[in-house]
């Protein structure tokens, strides 16, 4: 079997799972997404946040999700298969801050919502902030209602790089302090801070899930 993106085993800290996700299906809306079948775990945050970044970054792929240069432009649910698991990584609109029109920026959130509400085979959602600006409102929201669902939530600090050790340290611990329920993890996409963990957190998912 050949890959459209070849994921780079050469780096230790990448998990060999993760690196063999591949695009499946993307959709516009809940009831346009593929049948319900294996575990899923979402990632979403704000549209500055780096989202698309980090899941080239845990893939070692360098175009599995785009990247734009204009943050925000994720408008769709996209599915990336994880072979050997049978589950799949799911890329959701971003939230927040977008250089877009209020009524597609609305639709967009409506169908986030929609979608974290009503799919059962989400079980887990990985929640990317800026760490320079974590714990926004609108994280905050998503929080509470990935509770409410029961899901387990992997906080990622991206953009750590950007802060001296002990700043970036600082800002995960209080973040910890405000959400002991969650995993808070400090990430770097340049420096691969924290790949390894949450490569853990995400496989361990997937691979071990009731679903």
């Amino acid at each position: 079997m050949q890959f459209r993106n070849k994921p780079n085993l050469r780096d230790f800290q990448l998990d060999p799972l993760l690196a063999h996700a591949r695009f499946t299906i993307s959709a516009p809306k809940l009831s346009l997404c593929p049948p319900e079948a294996g575990p899923e775990i979402g990632f979403c945050g704000r549209s500055n946040a780096g989202k698309s970044s980090a899941l080239n970054t845990l893939t070692g792929q360098k175009a599995l999700a785009r990247v734009s240069k204009t943050p925000g432009r994720t408008q769709l649910i996209n599915f990336f298969e994880v072979p050997q698991t049978g589950g799949f990584l799911v890329d959701l609109p971003g939230y927040g801050f977008a250089k877009v029109p209020e009524a597609m920026k609305k639709a967009w959130q409506q169908n986030l919502g929609e979608f974290l509400a009503e799919r059962r085979t989400l079980i887990g959602l990985v929640v990317l902030m800026d760490c320079r600006l974590p714990m926004t409102d609108l994280d905050q929201q998503l929080l509470e209602f990935a509770d409410h669902r029961g899901m387990d939530t992997l906080l990622l600090l991206t953009k750590s790089d950007k802060l001296s050790k002990n700043q970036a340290a600082s800002a995960r611990l209080k973040v910890q302090k405000s959400r002991p329920q969650s995993t808070v993890l400090n990430f770097s996409s340049l420096t691969k801070l924290g790949l390894a963990e949450a490569s853990a957190w995400i496989r361990g998912h997937l691979v071990n899930s009731e679903d």
